[in-house]
């Protein structure tokens, strides 16, 4: 696994790295010993699957609150998406910065850590991804803020043409130092 760092600090593109044959390929996804190295949370207690129909779709903008804050390794399996990383951390220089990647199937995959905000939008009609996340769901610690919220003034790439009413209906984000 190759680790790019990206703008936001603890945020990283992670290129698989394969093995090919003339079978085709085999690459790890992830491996426990090489986040450890990194700081980086290696107990994933969970792995989703997230498939979308519809070319424009946006899921987001969620996190959760401590002390279920969760860290996050994504991997689009088919088609592509624009991915959103906000950076929430009290502490961090960076604390509502905003940095976006786009994924597509066979390409990297994004690892977002705890306290960071994210959502993504659909760039291929029938995309589907998967990830993985570090804590377990907590609706008590449940949290979002609008997508088109003018604290982060996000740009995305296309007209929203599927969103959840739940996504639709966030409050704008209020910083919490």
């Amino acid at each position: 696994m190759i680790f790019r760092p990206l703008r936001l600090n603890g945020a990283y593109l992670i290129d698989l790295e394969q093995i090919e044959d003339e079978r085709g390929f085999n690459a790890r996804a992830f491996c426990e010993r090489e986040f450890d190295e990194r700081g980086l949370p290696s107990r994933m207690v969970q792995t989703n699957i997230i498939q979308n129909h519809q070319r424009g779709t946006l899921r987001g903008m969620h996190y959760q609150a401590p002390p279920m804050q969760d860290a996050k390794l994504f991997r689009v399996t088919r088609g592509a998406i624009y991915d959103v990383i906000v950076d929430l951390r009290p502490a961090s220089s960076t604390i509502c910065a905003w940095e976006a990647v786009e994924l597509r199937a066979g390409g990297p995959m994004l690892f977002v850590p705890g306290g960071f905000g994210q959502g993504f939008q659909t760039l291929d009609d029938d995309t589907e991804l998967t990830y993985q996340v570090s804590a377990f769901h907590s609706a008590a610690h449940g949290r979002g803020f609008r997508y088109d919220d003018p604290v982060f003034r996000i740009e995305w790439p296309l007209p929203v043409t599927v969103i959840s009413e739940k996504d639709r209906s966030w409050r704008n984000y209020k910083v919490e130092m």
